[in-house]
Formats: structure tokens, sequence, C-alpha cells
């Protein structure tokens, strides 16, 4: 599989008798849409129903409910949105204190910031997710100290989930409630629960990479009725249900519309294929570029859990390779494949500097070696050949 350097950059070979030319750009994780959702779309254009609410907005929170094993979905703006009014929902107020992943999205502390409270900070584990040990560090520091938080948030990193087995019964034991950011992992399960129905309520991304997407949306599944009725509340401006326009809170327009919903509807029906389509991608890139390299390591991947695949991504031991994962990420930017370092710890962002933090260390190596690569499952199987193709080429030559 390896490629003569008088290969011009843009065209390279799956195999010395294949070529592949590189006539579009890759993108790391692009939306997967097609005849389906032009049509879920169109009946709800034609319907008349282009407000924010309507029967395709009723209909995708009952499928996604029933998708991820909860008695309630309530259809939002944005995974943000979710997150926002879920931690509300849940009582966190201003000078509240919540705990959380430092590998994450900004967006998962930007949200607890919005409730006026302060984000506390945990490392991870191997594959990127919140570390038990530290979150118990946490807690009973913050039970010493008089400042018991409102909430936890763990975060299903890449569509993996977080250790629930010890993270639940910790969170219960201090009788703090958990709110899982799951905007990542729809369709990935733990012990075979469906993630999204784990802990008391869950926040959900329908954004344009995700593994579905309504162009833009999120949504908040919980099994507490109260949590979804508030949001759900909160989400149209706080209004009351009165003729008159009256509120009685600060409310938020967060709600879904029902044109996204109808898209979303159509997503959801696909969502298995979607998520097997990104597995198989990841297995190409085990079978190829992982098990032919020393040094470069799948993130994450054990086997343990049945996760989404929604980006694939490697660990670049530059001790081992004699490469950063960055020099590789510019190599296949070169070529027009798009690939994204893996999320800055929100400890070392300005933003949050001097915010509290248990650990570091785990998660700033994952950030320095980690690189994701292409994982749509709009990709082709010359796309996928070709990543690997232009992988190897950067390896051949590096080995001379």
């Amino acid at each position: 599989m390896t490629i003569s350097d008088a290969v011009p950059t843009k065209t390279l070979m799956a195999a010395p008798s294949q070529i592949i030319p590189a006539a579009k750009r890759i993108l790391l994780s692009g939306p997967d849409v097609g005849d389906l959702e032009e049509e879920y779309l169109l009946r709800a254009f034609r319907s008349g129903w282009i407000a924010p609410i309507g029967p395709d907005l009723e209909a995708f929170e009952k499928e996604l409910a029933d998708k991820a094993g909860v008695a309630y979905a309530v259809g939002l703006s944005s995974g943000t949105a979710a997150l926002h009014l879920g931690l509300l929902g849940l009582g966190v107020k201003p000078g509240d204190r919540v705990i959380t992943s430092t590998m994450t999205f900004a967006a998962t502390a930007n949200a607890i910031t919005y409730c006026g409270a302060e984000p506390v900070f945990v490392d991870c584990v191997y594959d990127g997710n919140m570390d038990p040990i530290q979150l118990n560090r946490a807690l009973k520091d913050s039970i010493v100290s008089g400042t018991k938080p409102a909430a936890i948030v763990p975060v299903d990193l890449l569509g993996r989930p977080a250790d629930y087995d010890r993270i639940l019964p910790i969170a219960a034991e201090f009788d703090v409630p958990v709110l899982v950011d799951a905007a990542e992992s729809l369709g990935s399960r733990f012990r075979g629960q469906a993630c999204g129905s784990l802990g008391e309520g869950a926040a959900v991304s329908f954004n344009g990479n995700k593994i579905m997407t309504t162009s833009g949306g999120g949504a908040l599944l919980t099994n507490d009725e109260h949590l979804a009725e508030y949001a759900r509340y909160l989400s149209t401006q706080a209004r009351e249900p009165v003729a008159h326009y009256e509120h009685r809170e600060i409310g938020f327009n967060y709600r879904l519309s029902n044109l996204l919903a109808a898209l979303g509807r159509a997503q959801l029906a696909r969502l298995d294929g979607l998520v097997e389509r990104r597995r198989e991608i990841r297995g190409r890139y085990r079978d190829s570029i992982v098990a032919m390299t020393d040094g470069i390591t799948l993130f994450g991947d054990d086997n343990e859990h049945h996760d989404n695949a929604w980006l694939s991504a490697v660990l670049v031991d530059e001790s081992r390779t004699g490469f950063t994962a960055g020099e590789l990420g510019a190599w296949l930017a070169e070529h027009d494949i798009e690939t994204r370092p893996l999320w800055n710890p929100m400890h070392l962002q300005p933003v949050f500097a001097g915010t509290q933090m248990y650990g570091g260390e785990v998660s700033e190596g994952i950030f320095s070696t980690g690189l994701a690569l292409p994982s749509g499952s709009t990709m082709s199987d010359d796309d996928v050949e070709r990543v690997i193709a232009t992988v190897d080429v950067f390896l051949d030559r590096r080995a001379r």
C-alpha cells in the first residue's frame, strides 16, 4: 500500500494498481441526508406548520423518547439549551458549584455558567471520560468545605459512555443529581441501556456534525415529568397558560421548530444504519492504520461498550513514531482531508483560568497526542481508502 514519492500531491493510491483522485475534500463528520429527509421536510412544509410548534415536533419527541428508552423528550434549539434547561430544572442557581469533566467541548461548561453557577473540573481516565476517583475526591472535599455541588455533569466523549457503574453510585452516596452531557452519544449503549436514559436527565445534540442532525437542535431526555415540563415551559419564554401574555419567570427562546423536527424524524428512522456505517469506518482504521503502525493506537477502543463511533480518533506516541499528531494532521490537511485535535481541556482554557481542577495530567496527555480522523457515514469506501493511503504515504516518508 506504499505510494511512490513521484505520485502527485492530489492523486493517491490505496494499492499500486488503484488510483484514487483527490477530487473533493473529505470532511470530519458531515451531515448524512437524502431522499427520506427531503420527503419529510417537504411534507411538513406543505402542511403549513412552519411555526415552532406542530405535529412533527410532537411526533419527533415521542419517537425520540421511545428510541432512548425514556418517558419524555423535549425538542430544543441546541444541545447547549438542553444542558442549560436541565440544570435549571435540577435547581442549579447563581453561586452553586457543578462538577463536570474537563475533557469536553466548551458548551458543557458554558451551560453551567449560564445558570450563574461555577464549574468544578475533574480529570478523565484513558478513554477521555470522567475519572470516578477524582469525582469522589471532589465531592468529599466539597462536603468538608460546606459547598455541596448542585449537580454532576459527566460527558460521553466522542460517543463513548462514561463509567456509570461507578459514577451513579458515587453521586447517589452524596445525594447529588446527575445530568448527562450525551450530546455525542445518541445511538450508544451502556450495559444494554441506551445513552440518554442515564441520570436524572440527559442532553443530546443534533448539530450538523453529530451522528444525526436537525441542522441545528437538541433535546432534553428524562423520566422525570416535572423536569420535562419545566424545560418545555422555560423554552417558550416561560409563558403562563393564560390567554394574554403573562410571565412569572425569565424564560428562553429555545424551542425546536416543526420543520427541523421533521428532518429529525427522518434521521431518527435511519439512526441505526448511520451508527453501523461509522463503526465500519472505525474498523477499517483499526485494521489498517492502527494494526500496521507501532505507536498509533485507537482512542478509547476496547470493545467493552457499544458506542456509536461518532468520531474515530487515534493517539500518536511521538517517542515511538518519531512524529506528532499535529504533524500527521497537517499532512492530511495538505491533501484535503479534515482532521481535528481532541478537546483542549477546559482547565486550560483562558476563560476558565483559576477554576478549581482535580487532576489534569491524563486529559492534557490526550489533548497533546490525539487526532480525530474523518468518520462521517457519508464517506464512501474510496474515501476511507484515500484517508488510509494518505496516512500510508506519510508513514513511508517518515520512515526514510
